[in-house]
């Protein structure tokens, strides 16, 4: 090789004024928390510290890698590359990529900690998309075990994260299971995958459109299971896989509305986890099947559902799963109209969330922010009928919830919408319901948002009268 891109001598290096900007008034290293945190809720994995930001800042790294990119994406929606203050890829590369396929990815030598336009990681010609190794955190070393083509269409719709990019079909993303046909790393890769994109989605835009192919996804990672893999290590990924997957169509079939196939879903899930002896998957299965039951009336099976899980849970390390399990029993008993049990698993639930964050934490609980306890109690106070205090926590969970989570935003002000309706403040409840409206109504789809928002339809009603109220009213799905 001729030369090196990286020592492009006419590039000159020029702070990166926009992306200190954006870091406002953290410090270094609370924004490279704040990175590492947003990298777990899309299923990345970054290992940003303040030398890293700092080199950013400071022109060093001009462009970042596939993974980096993906994170300041999400965590900057609507901005480009260059709006956050990089150079295009191509010219950080020295050169246009060449022409050709797979066969033409070349491995480049790179200092070690280059954080630099995927430094040292395998490179695509035009045309070809990022290789796998590229979506791994910046010092890694690249992959051998895995082919380009191991996930190359989920990882496209994955990077432009909207329902039309869904529209190419979740299933028919995942690599084929014909006859004869042995599952592998590939296949276990993309239902992983599969995994993250969908819970990526329902953040995003809701369930409602997403269900069906996520089903379909579903089905294809249990032919994959009853397939049979080689590897030992191959059969146990798929397993795991297959079972959080089912846990995320349930949850988007609870989502939509379609509580026999939610509930269908997570027993799938629960026997998965048992056959394998996964605790974790175990914990995950209880937590939404308790859940599940809250919504369906049945607060005795929620609170029963809650305390597995939490036997499940107890050996993981990690408070804020258990913190999340008791906020799920204390809405079982707010459902059975128990008080004094409910405060106390509301106390508890909020000892354990103080302890913190940890590396035990599972993925899927990347929603499980400051907002999401605020929440989870204004709907117990609402079920008790204490109006008040529910809508006090709606209103602290909207002020909370992270602007990417936009179907949680949405829930928790169609909640404080039908608390304030509840407690006599028609005006504020009206304002709330229209600001709901507004993300319901694009990009987020939930049949469970507009259940609630009928809800507070019916409790505004009596206030038609008020000209603000028949405005709202008139938007607002009808009550059932």
């Amino acid at each position: 090789m001729a030369s090196s891109p990286f020592a492009a001598a006419g590039s000159v290096r020029r702070p990166n004024s926009a992306f200190r900007e954006l870091r406002g008034p953290l410090s270094p290293g609370e924004f490279a928390a704040a990175v590492r945190r947003s990298a777990r809720e899309i299923g990345e994995h970054v290992s940003c510290d303040a030398r890293y930001v700092g080199r950013v800042e400071a022109g060093e790294i001009r462009c970042p890698n596939y993974a980096y990119e993906r994170v300041f994406l999400h965590m900057f929606p609507g901005r480009t590359l260059t709006d956050l203050g990089f150079q295009p890829r191509e010219s950080v590369r020295g050169r246009a990529a060449p022409r050709g396929g797979p066969s033409s990815v070349v491995v480049l030598p790179r200092a070690p900690g280059d954080g630099d336009a995927d430094a040292g990681r395998p490179r695509a010609g035009r045309g070809s998309r990022p290789h796998p190794a590229a979506r791994a955190e910046p010092f890694r070393p690249a992959a051998t075990d895995e082919s380009d083509e191991e996930t190359d269409v989920l990882r496209r719709a994955f990077m432009t994260g909207g329902p039309a990019a869904l529209a190419v079909g979740l299933a028919g993303d995942l690599p084929g299971a014909g006859a004869g046909h042995r599952p592998g790393t590939p296949e276990a890769a993309a239902v992983e995958d599969a995994v993250r994109r969908i819970r990526l989605l329902d953040d995003r835009h809701g369930a409602d459109r997403l269900y069906p192919r996520a089903a379909e996804a579903l089905r294809t990672a249990y032919t994959f299971l009853d397939a049979g893999a080689e590897r030992r290590a191959v059969t146990d990924r798929l397993t795991a896989g297959a079972g959080e997957l089912a846990l995320s169509v349930g949850w988007l079939a609870h989502d939509s509305g379609r509580t026999a196939d939610a509930r269908s879903h997570y027993a799938e899930a629960l026997a998965t986890a048992r056959v394998s002896g996964d605790a974790a998957l175990e914990a995950h299965a209880f937590c939404n099947m308790a859940f599940l039951a809250r919504d369906a009336a049945r607060p005795r099976e929620a609170v029963r559902a809650a305390q597995a899980g939490l036997r499940a849970a107890r050996g993981l390390g990690s408070p804020r799963l258990l913190s999340l399990l008791m906020l799920r029993e204390a809405g079982g008993w707010a459902g059975l109209g128990d008080r004094s049990a409910c405060e106390e698993a509301l106390a508890r639930a909020h000892t354990l969330f103080e302890r913190g964050c940890g590396d035990a934490d599972p993925p899927w609980m990347t929603f499980f922010g400051e907002a999401e306890p605020a929440g989870l109690e204004s709907q117990c106070w609402s079920t008790l009928g204490v109006w008040r205090r529910a809508a006090d926590c709606a209103r602290r969970a909207v002020a909370l919830q992270e602007p990417h989570f936009l179907r949680n935003r949405a829930l928790f002000t169609a909640e404080l919408a039908g608390d304030l309706a509840a407690d006599g403040r028609p005006e504020e409840a009206a304002a709330a319901a229209s600001h709901a409206l507004c993300l319901l109504g694009h990009p987020v789809r939930s049949a469970r948002i507009r259940g609630m928002l009928a809800t507070a339809a019916r409790r505004l009603e009596p206030h038609r009268r008020e000209a603000h109220v028949a405005e709202v009213l008139s938007r607002l799905p009808r009550p059932a």
